[in-house]
């Protein structure tokens, strides 16, 4: 006789296999921590003038000389998988940062440049998909990785337009290993062009595919860009669900994947939800509902998740993996990628001289 456990024992024990990879997760978030600060200690106590490297870099960079020196154990995989929740639980606490009016200030106007981001990204991905002669269906998943938000958007449309696992690997493998690149080199950019923190950080999130790289590009630059990286992302996350239907339909009516029977129901299941969070927070921090206090805790605990988001970043990009997958489709990535980025820096920093942003 088979004698079952508890609901509260099998739930106890699912959350126990997360356990691992989260704490290394803190470990690695908290160690970058510490050698920011530790770096500013030394350079003030010895009068030295020292970078100043945000704990980010360091998160990133440790959790990249792991996972591509050491083999990471099994245990550690489903904790540190979590790193994407964390991503939307910091998006979501942000929200106390910013008042409902700036929002959709910044937001109309970053959806605005979204739009026109989304359909250059698409033509241009689909147009050099062909030239290249990659596979119909992985040109659309790197159409919509480019445009959208990277890996979640490829994860839902593969399943919309039944598109095999090996182009899903390709086209994922391509998105992370533009985002690792971004990292480097959006903050240089930036700093080279003198970018003041609004318009950086409209730029990384207009630009940058990945949420979690978009992010900590923004952050990489200034604790003020991530705020406004964040915005812009959540922005561009929003049009998830009209573009996976569109291409939903498109593929249906080629008789190569299901037809969309409840549109409605379809977009509300593509949306991202952590989006209607951060809006719900914000309207709370507008209304007085939060004191000071409260906001700056809330910003903290935001902080704190990011942590964990950039460890997971690195932990999660694998550089030997991306080798196997080919080139081409890195090609048609990296050539795409980097005139989406002169054109949407040439929106970002023309939209400046319009609205001269703080």
């Amino acid at each position: 006789m088979v004698i079952e456990q508890p609901t509260s024992a099998r739930f106890s024990s699912s959350l126990l296999r997360f356990f691992p990879g989260v704490m290394l997760l803190a470990v690695i978030g908290y160690a970058g921590k510490f050698i920011e600060q530790s770096v500013s200690r030394y350079g003030k106590s010895h009068h030295l003038s020292l970078p100043n490297i945000e704990y980010v870099l360091w998160a990133i960079l440790i959790g990249l000389a792991i996972s591509n020196t050491i083999r990471i154990p099994e245990i550690f995989k489903a904790g540190i998988d979590t790193y994407e929740f964390w991503l939307k639980v910091g998006i979501v606490l942000l929200g106390a940062r910013f008042l409902l009016g700036d929002v959709i200030k910044l937001g109309g106007l970053s959806l605005g440049l979204v739009l026109i981001e989304l359909l250059v990204a698409i033509a241009l991905m689909t147009a050099l998909g062909r030239l290249f002669n990659l596979s119909p269906k992985l040109i659309t998943l790197l159409a919509v990785g480019s445009s959208i938000c990277g890996v979640s958007a490829i994860i839902a449309t593969k399943g919309a337009i039944d598109a095999d696992d090996e182009d899903s690997s390709l086209a994922i493998a391509a998105i992370l290993a533009l985002g690792a690149i971004a990292l480097f080199t959006f903050p240089f950019i930036g700093h080279l062009l003198g970018m003041r923190n609004h318009a950086y950080g409209l730029w990384s999130g207009l630009a940058v595919d990945n949420t979690a790289e978009a992010v900590a590009a923004g952050a990489l630059y200034s604790d003020a860009a991530g705020k406004i990286a964040v915005l812009a992302k959540t922005a561009r996350n929003a049009m998830i669900g009209f573009v996976v239907l569109g291409y939903a339909v498109y593929w249906a009516s080629k008789g190569q994947a299901q037809t969309v029977q409840n549109k409605a129901l379809f977009l509300w299941q593509k949306f991202p939800k952590f989006v209607l969070g951060f809006l719900l927070i914000s309207i709370l921090a507008t209304a007085g509902v939060f004191h000071k206090e409260q906001i700056g805790s809330l910003g903290n605990l935001s902080r704190w998740a990011f942590l964990l988001t950039f460890a997971g970043v690195g932990l999660r990009t694998n550089l030997r993996e991306m080798r196997k997958q080919g080139l081409r489709p890195f090609i048609v990535g990296a050539v795409g990628e980097i005139v989406i980025a002169a054109l949407t820096l040439g929106m970002v920093l023309g939209a400046d001289r319009i609205f001269h942003f703080a």
